[in-house]
């Protein structure tokens, strides 16, 4: 198992800029992929981007594409999210979660980073 931990979260002002990280511990090796979701108040939860642990295939909803940049770094088994323009929409609890398999949904989350853009 993996077991993962967000950090960065935080208040920013519109336009501005956050860095969330997630740390992995446990079975990283053989993980396949790592994903950031985000849930705003009174909102399913959403993809946000994705990234082949042991790769270069990248995936972004529309809604943040040209703005954040997923990202991580295998020898600190530490994900980034780096996000920049902040909208206010962007508000949310941020997520990061990981699966061992190439399909299928992912099995293990993070507690969750809040970041909120407001003025």
């Amino acid at each position: 198992q993996v077991q993962l931990v967000e950090s960065g979260g935080g208040l920013v002002q519109p336009g501005g800029s956050l860095r969330l990280s997630c740390a992995a511990s446990g079975r990283t090796s053989s993980l396949f992929n790592m994903a950031w979701f985000r849930q705003a108040p009174g909102k399913e939860r959403e993809f946000v981007a994705s990234i082949r642990w042991r790769g270069t295939t990248i995936y972004y909803a529309d809604s943040v594409k040209g703005r954040f940049t997923i990202s991580r770094d295998n020898a600190q088994n530490t994900g980034y999210l780096h996000m920049n323009s902040l909208k206010p929409e962007d508000t949310a609890i941020y997520y990061c979660a990981a699966r061992y398999l190439q399909t299928g949904s992912y099995d293990y989350w993070g507690q969750g980073t809040q970041v909120t853009v407001s003025s």
